[in-house]
């Protein structure tokens, strides 16, 4: 199970990347959207748009990596996933870095094209999974992943509570399963071991889901006046709200998993 735990760690880099660049995204400082006063302006989209535009970007990214997934796993492209393995992972860490890094300055096609690239990429990768795992545990895992992250997308949205203080906490759990990561990769971890591991993965990326959907809803309130920010806004937060929905679905995955051969 190497190549899984290494396909878990790039995600971990890649949300870390996303996380730590999204308190930039205004220009190089540290951004608090819940006391910043723009002063009145006229809001390019409604909030519900917005929100409905970051889904549907976050929807389509999806069902392009599921697909790509599958047709490479069912294909002749595994060997060519198989040999360029490494390149591929460099390629789409490349891609959320630029997307990162450069929304701001970078076209509104350009955004999507580097959201789409990326999630084609991560299907390609993720086809490993499809010939590891069986049919029924993947669709399984879809629906209990669907179940988690719209139970805390609502909550997000629901709660009175401000979740901005989660943020330094789960980027510092981050950090702490990239080193779990790299350890279980190269000694194992053993049943248990692996269970744990994938248990506490799932918890940080559930309250992740929370804590990304509370930010989209203050990024809307700071880029609303700016119609191309707002979209670029939107795809951007796509990229977050994917990132959370795939790790949910590969350590739900990966539970099913264990738990069936120790069965």
């Amino acid at each position: 199970m190497n190549r899984s735990f290494l396909c878990s760690i790039l995600y971990f880099v890649d949300r870390g990347k996303a996380e730590a660049d999204a308190l930039i995204l205004n220009g190089g400082f540290l951004m608090d959207y819940n006391n910043y006063d723009r002063g009145y302006a006229e809001p390019s989209m409604s909030a519900s748009d917005y929100m409905t535009r970051t889904y549907r970007w976050m929807a389509c990214g999806l069902l392009i990596t599921f697909a790509m997934a599958y047709l490479t796993a069912t294909t002749s492209l595994i060997y060519l996933v198989d040999s360029l393995y490494l390149v591929l992972t460099i390629a789409e860490l490349a891609l959320v870095i630029v997307l990162s890094s450069r929304v701001q300055t970078m076209s509104v096609g350009a955004a999507r094209a580097a959201f789409f690239g990326y999630a084609l990429l991560n299907g390609m990768v993720l086809s490993y999974y499809f010939l590891v795992f069986s049919a029924s545990t993947l669709i399984m895992a879809l629906l209990a992943t669907s179940l988690y992250f719209g139970l805390m997308a609502v909550y997000s949205t629901t709660t009175h509570k401000d979740l901005t203080g989660w943020g330094p906490r789960l980027m510092m759990a981050l950090v702490a399963m990239i080193i779990t990561g790299f350890v279980g990769m190269l000694f194992g971890f053993g049943f248990g071991g692996s269970v744990l591991y994938c248990g506490i993965g799932l918890v940080v990326f559930m309250l992740l889901t929370a804590y990304d959907t509370q930010k989209l809803q203050q990024m809307y309130s700071y880029y609303s006046a700016d119609a191309e920010m707002a979209e670029k806004a939107s795809i951007y937060g796509a990229l977050t709200l994917y990132l959370d929905f795939i790790n949910i679905f590969l350590y739900v995955v990966r539970l099913m998993g264990n738990n069936r051969r120790r069965s």
